[in-house]
């Protein structure tokens, strides 16, 4: 089983020609109201994948509550411990640009609410991997991990936005997630040095005696253990909107740890389901199913493992 903890929000995307410089105003012609949010994203990616999830989290008592969950209770997501709030749904604003990048304003609302003393003890077992991202309030993460390591459930900790992380926390975890970005900004708050984002994965893995994963892109992926580490390609697409990309390589990496693949095959599922997710708009409408992960694994190379 998987259970997340995260944030549950609102998208109105919005295509533009380019984005936006500061003080820039661009016009698009219209927008798109879908349910997004980094935790739900997730939990949706790893059911489509074929795993049993459970999300926990916080939404308003408005309108774009309905929106923020109507695709997890599609999709099969036990969503009975996302509580309601007086505070507002969460909302993503996002504009895609004609390459498919994009750029993101974040407005938080009922996920800074978010208790991890929503997750129910019994389902901190070592056969749950707890899924954690950084869009709820810190601190109820770390209590979380306190909790989760000490009953023996397993951890995997998606560092975005990035953020500090105590040292005691992450050591804690099995698997951090993180982009280029992400693992220098990480790195750096451990008082590593300022690495670039391959030393600095490997240093995080190093120093906490973790595996590291940090995601490059069009480049593919690295995977850094304390003793190992493995590379996995990219699919070779035109990508048309990168939103969720990570989320579906976060998803579908905890659905296939839960079905009991290593690293390495996790690794060739979850680089499919990021390339899959960038040729669809939206967030978690593009977040792709199991039998599409499956009928694409040969697209990519099977994950080698290299020298550090």
């Amino acid at each position: 089983m998987i259970v997340v903890f995260g944030s549950l929000n609102v998208d109105l995307t919005v295509p533009v020609t380019t984005l936006p410089k500061p003080g820039e105003t661009v016009l698009g012609p219209g927008y798109q109201m879908v349910p997004g949010g980094k935790g739900a994203n997730q939990a949706l990616a790893a059911a489509r994948a074929g795993a049993k999830v459970a999300m926990v989290g916080r939404v308003g008592r408005d309108g774009f509550a309905d929106v923020a969950l109507s695709e997890l209770r599609a999709g099969g997501v036990d969503i009975t411990h996302v509580e309601r709030d007086e505070h507002p749904t969460g909302c993503a604003f996002i504009c895609v640009d004609s390459s498919g990048q994009n750029q993101i304003v974040l407005a938080t609302g009922a996920n800074a609410t978010a208790l991890e003393r929503q997750v129910p003890d019994e389902w901190l077992t070592p056969e749950t991997v707890i899924l954690m991202q950084m869009e709820v309030w810190p601190a109820q993460n770390w209590a979380l991990v306190a909790r989760a390591s000490a009953r023996g459930a397993r951890i995997l900790l998606n560092a975005a936005p990035a953020g500090p992380i105590p040292g005691i926390a992450l050591a804690a975890l099995d698997w951090l997630i993180v982009n280029e970005t992400e693992a220098v900004a990480v790195a750096a708050g451990l008082g590593l040095g300022r690495l670039e984002a391959r030393a600095a994965a490997a240093a995080i893995a190093g120093a906490a005696d973790i595996t590291c994963i940090v995601t490059l892109g069009g480049e593919g992926v690295l995977a850094f253990e304390p003793k190992l580490s493995w590379q996995v390609g990219a699919m070779d697409i035109s990508p048309i909107d990168t939103t969720a990309a990570g989320d579906a390589f976060v998803g579908a990496f905890a659905a296939a740890l839960v079905s009991g693949a290593e690293l390495p095959e996790a690794l060739h599922r979850a680089s499919v389901a990021g390339g899959l997710s960038c040729l669809t708009r939206g967030a978690q409408t593009s977040l792709p199913q199991k039998s599409a992960i499956e009928a694409k694994l040969s697209e990519i190379a099977r994950p080698r493992q290299l020298e550090y």
